[in-house]
Formats: C-alpha cells, structure tokens, sequence
C-alpha cells in the first residue's frame, strides 16, 4: 500500500500501516466472569468473529478500534490502517456533516444542526490553481463558491492565522536568543509547523531534540483557536456548535488535528474536526463532475481571511510559510539594529539545506537554515547530539521543497511530471501579493481586543502548545498482525 504521510514518517515502525513485523500496543481490556470457562472464537464465512457460549449460543464480536488518538501515544505505527484516517477525516465525512444539515435560512445560524467553517492553505489553493491553470487568488474566490453551494457557511484563508504564528514565532525567538548563555537549549529554535517532523522527534528523539522545538502554534492550530474561540463567541455559539474543517496540503495535518492538546475539554470538541488535503478536494470535485474552472467566483469572507479586494496576500519567504525570512529580518532588527532588505540564500549539501548569515564587521551575528526532507533533518539531528550545530534557528520541514511539494497535493495531470508541477505551484504561490505580518491592523486589534482580555495564560494557551515524548513500549499486550 503506497503510502500518503511524509518520508519522516515512513521509516520501519513509524509507517502508515502495520507490516507483518509490527505489533500494536493498545491494551484490549478483557472481562472475566467468575466460574465462567474461557468461550470458544470462530471466524464466520463473511470474516466477522463469532464467540461460541457453552451453552452454544452465539454473539458476534466488535472489532476492535484503534484511532488516531491511540496511535499518536504509541511508538509503533502511525495509524493502524489507512481506512482508519479515513473514516475520521475524509471529505466524505464533510459531505456527511453538510447532508445533516437542513436547508436553512443564512440569517438564523442557530437553526443548523452544525455551522461548517473551512480554512483554506495557500499551498492548497496554489496546488489548486496549478491543475486548472488558474491565479491563486482566482482559484480562491471560485473554491469558495464551490464550497459554499456545497453548504458551506464560512471560507477563511489560512494566511491570516499563519500572521499569528510568525509574529510569536519572532518574539519566542528573540526570547530564546537572550537566555541562550543560561540555557545550552534554547539555541537553536526548530520551528514546530511541520506535525511530520514533531511527531517524528517526539517518537525517536525525546527529551534531547523537544526543548529545542518552538512551541508556538502551526496557522492550522491558530485557526483553530481563532474558529472555534473568536469566531464562535461572536456569532453567539458554542463550539460544539462549529465543524471546522482545514484545507491542507500534507496527511501529516490529520494527525496535528487530532492531538489531545488541541482537544477542548470544557467544549468537548476538538479545534479543527477534519483536515481534507489539497487532493481530496479534487476528487470530491471530479466525483460530482465539477471543474473549478467553471465554477462563478464568490465574494471573499474577510474576517480570517488576508485579502485585499479581490486579491490574496501571502507572506515572503519560503513556500512552507517563510519563518526563516521573518523571524531573521526581525531579529536582526530587535537584536542588533540591522535592517534586512534581502536574505540572501546559500546551498549547502542540497537545495533543501540552505543558511543565511548576518555578519558584521568579520562577526557572525545570526545564522540561521531551512532543512527540509529526511537526509537532511538526520544531518541535523546529529548536529544537535554531537554539540556542533551552529545555527541559532532552524526551519524544519518533513517534505523535500517543503509544504509546496506536500503528499497531499493534487497530483501531475498526465503527461505532466512532478518537477513541472512543482515549479508551477510555486511560482503561483509567489504571485500573491506579500504580507507583513507586523501591518495587519485586524490581528493587532485582536491581539488588543480579544487575546489580551485572555490574560497572558489564557494568549499563550491559544497561540502556543507544547511536546510529548513517546517512550518505546517493550512490554504489555501485544496483538501481532
């Protein structure tokens, strides 16, 4: 079985699936009956699992069930099966979620069974635009339309949470940087958007590499909070009330959505209920025989969403969000005073391991890389335990060419390859127009009007997370598949 989830997560025992080698290590809890003999098991014509009872009775058994949640506590596999991802997170559990609900009047949100909210990436939308020839902002305004025929009563831009995330990103950094003589790991920060690349450390690396990590939100979990938070409080509805689905470009989102530490226990429901990739959408749109193309462009919904008029804007730098060029042209500035018009680039081992410096006077000030792909995050890491990395941050990305080039993008049409897809992706994600996270007037004032009545706690638990390490389980009930 081919496998969806990044290369980070396609090594031996953290593959998608379980090989013939792997055990499960969920516990299975076994009832005993007092004076009851152990019933016998018999497997039916059709595989379902029959108990026999003594006095020959019959009952058929569950099967059992292993989630997300199991698997992301476990060291072994990622995910059971693939069916289990998606039977959670598919877009048939979207459509399943817009049949429940009832034609309903726009004006009296209150009469719907669930308020459905879509965050859209602005890699999904480039990968988009790419397979239809169309602009990114244009893919946009038509993927709205779309969904909202299908039901869908919110279409936001992730680009508007992602200004949250790089903003704290910045000013962890800064932080980080002025306690790095006290503590020998707060230098370097790796950056914590990639759910590949965390789960991957949590799993293999622990206590050593977590301290390390930055612990601000991905835009996907900023969105979360802003969804199921701001917005639900203005609309006057509770949480439960919002199916918040994402738009993604990486499997690897799934299992960022189902964390337990993005799950609102006083709500019960968890922040972002179901993430779609980038291919799902086609499909979901091939399977109702529907071309974006042809679809009329809506009107843009403004309040998660960084637009202007009809246009999208996006942030500079890399295509997996730019931290690297944000947070260095802002710490150059805080720490040193210097202003950085230009990063420039330099290539190391590969195109996906680059540095910059900021140097003066022979000095070096500032060293920061990007390392995307699974070489070049073991590079890395050896680095870090051998005591010689010399960046002061890091932008880690599980894919090769980072989130542009995600598992979840809509695939080369035929007589296409990957390459040529890429690079139209990309410069269709460069076409929007550049955004600065520091002028957004609209997330200043939530940050003024919202996150500051919070309380600093109450912010830095909407806008941070933090890391669990998965110890490696040698004992207990196993299953052998």
């Amino acid at each position: 079985m081919a496998s969806h989830f990044s290369g980070v997560l396609q090594l031996t025992d953290l593959d998608d699936f379980i090989t013939p080698s792997q055990e499960c290590v969920k516990p299975v809890k076994v009832e005993k009956k007092q004076g009851k003999s152990v019933a016998k098991i018999q497997i039916e014509d059709d595989g379902s699992y029959v108990q026999v009872n003594q006095d020959g009775g019959k009952q058929k058994l569950e099967k059992a069930k292993i989630t997300l949640n199991d698997c992301l506590a476990c060291s072994g596999c990622i995910t059971s099966a693939e069916s289990v991802l998606i039977t959670q997170q598919s877009h048939e559990e979207l459509l399943k979620v817009l049949r429940n609900n009832k034609f309903c009047i726009p004006s009296n949100l209150n009469t719907i069974s669930k308020i459905v909210v879509v965050s859209v990436s602005p890699q999904s939308r480039a990968s988009l635009a790419a397979h239809y020839n169309l602009s990114s902002s244009e893919a946009g305004r038509r993927l709205t339309a779309y969904l909202k025929n299908l039901g869908v009563h919110c279409v936001f831009d992730t680009s508007f949470s992602r200004t949250f995330s790089l903003l704290e990103s910045q000013r962890e950094f800064v932080e980080r940087f002025h306690r790095k003589e006290q503590d020998s790991k707060a230098v370097p920060m790796l950056t914590s958007a990639c759910p590949g690349w965390i789960c991957y450390a949590e799993k293999t690396h622990g206590d050593y590499i977590l301290p390390y990590i930055s612990t601000t939100r991905s835009p996907q979990q900023v969105m979360g909070s802003l969804v199921k938070g701001y917005f639900a409080k203005q609309q006057g509805l509770s949480p439960q009330q919002i199916y918040h689905v994402c738009v993604m470009p990486c499997f690897d989102k799934k299992l960022e959505a189902s964390r337990s530490d993005f799950y609102m226990s006083d709500a019960e429901t968890r922040e972002v209920d179901c993430v779609i990739t980038s291919g799902e959408v086609q499909r979901m749109m091939e399977e109702e025989n529907v071309s974006l193309s042809d679809v009329e462009p809506a009107a843009l919904d403004t309040m998660f969403s960084s637009v202007c008029g009809d246009e999208f804007l996006s942030h500079a730098g890399s295509g997996s969000g730019g931290y690297l060029h944000h947070v260095f042209t802002h710490a150059a500035k805080q720490l040193f005073g210097e202003e950085v018009k230009e990063l420039t680039y330099k290539t190391l081992r590969n195109k996906d391991f680059q540095e910059v410096r900021l140097e003066k006077d022979g000095n070096v000030l500032l060293c920061f890389a990007l390392t995307y792909g699974f070489r070049n995050i073991q590079n890395l890491v050896q680095k870090l335990k051998r005591g010689k990395c010399p960046y002061h941050f890091v932008e880690v990305m599980a894919c090769p060419s980072g989130c542009l080039n995600g598992g979840g993008q809509v695939k080369p049409s035929a007589g296409q390859n990957q390459k040529e897809l890429l690079q139209k992706v990309e410069e269709l994600y460069r076409a929007d127009r550049p955004l600065v996270p520091e002028s957004d007037p609209r997330v200043a004032d939530l940050y003024h009007s919202w996150l500051n009545s919070l309380g600093e706690d109450g912010a830095k638990e909407l806008l941070h997370t933090q890391y669990h390490t998965v110890e490696k389980m040698t004992n207990g009930l196993t299953m052998k598949w």
